[in-house]
């Protein structure tokens, strides 16, 4: 059992130029994770939401001003992100990197290698590979390719979770994984990350404008996420309130 605990955080964007100042971003989001659950954070655009994902990541670009992030009592904010993710903690990127030159399955084993702390043996590799790949209907031909180069939407929401299946992380953060995903793409993903956490008992918590992924990926907890932090809790319920009614009702 692990549990992954967000106290009173404080962050703001740093600035692109010296002339401008910090904006404040997140006010307070208190956020408790423990293993097995699926917490849904939903909440209007520019509410802090992905924010919240590239905070708890160490995405160099925000800067943590108040309060604590901890991953089985340890601080999380002293850690680099390399250290971040051989914790156990996972990101998938609303806006997936591409990466020139580096295939995907030379990133995949490299990245399976660094949190295992050894190289996976390659006959073993090559079946495990094949086998979460094919699961999500990843054609062969991937591996050769540069990470997320010339990708679709679809295809990199899918490599996102690929990663996830073969890192298994103790906690995956989903930034908006449903985005441009067309019906049979979204059903596929879902499935992947419900695998995910069938097979390893891991925490999610998945950021989401729309209720439809979570059709697939069923909630136990649904946050209302506004103005950088979390104004109400609910069941799955709230997300059939929030498709009904709208964010106005809690801002």
């Amino acid at each position: 059992m692990s549990i992954l605990e967000i106290k009173n955080l404080h962050a703001q964007v740093l600035p692109s130029n010296e002339a401008e100042e910090p904006k404040p971003i997140l006010k307070g989001v208190n956020l408790t994770i423990n293993s097995g659950e699926t917490h849904a954070v939903m909440g209007p655009n520019g509410s802090g939401k992905s924010t919240l994902s590239y905070v708890i990541a160490g995405h160099p670009r925000y800067e943590v001003t108040d309060g604590e992030i901890l991953l089985d009592g340890e601080n999380v904010l002293e850690m680099e992100v390399d250290e971040r993710a051989r914790a156990g903690l996972f990101l998938a990127m609303q806006y997936p990197t591409e990466v020139p030159g580096v295939s995907s399955s030379n990133f995949m084993r490299s990245a399976v290698t660094a949190i295992r702390g050894e190289a996976p043996k390659l006959r073993e590799w090559v079946k495990e590979l094949n086998t979460a790949r094919e699961s999500l209907q990843i054609d062969k031909s991937f591996g050769e390719r540069s990470v997320n180069e010339g990708f679709s939407g679809g295809e990199k929401k899918r490599h996102e979770v690929l990663q996830l299946d073969l890192l298994k992380p103790k906690f995956a953060i989903m930034d908006e994984t449903d985005s441009g995903l067309d019906v049979d793409a979204l059903r596929i993903v879902s499935d992947g990350i419900n695998s995910y956490q069938e097979e390893t008992g891991g925490g999610i918590l998945l950021i989401t404008h729309y209720k439809r992924i979570l059709n697939y990926v069923q909630p136990d907890f649904v946050h209302v996420f506004a103005d950088g932090k979390v104004v109400t809790t609910g069941g799955a319920e709230l997300a059939d309130q929030l498709e009904a009614d709208g964010y106005d009702q809690f801002l």
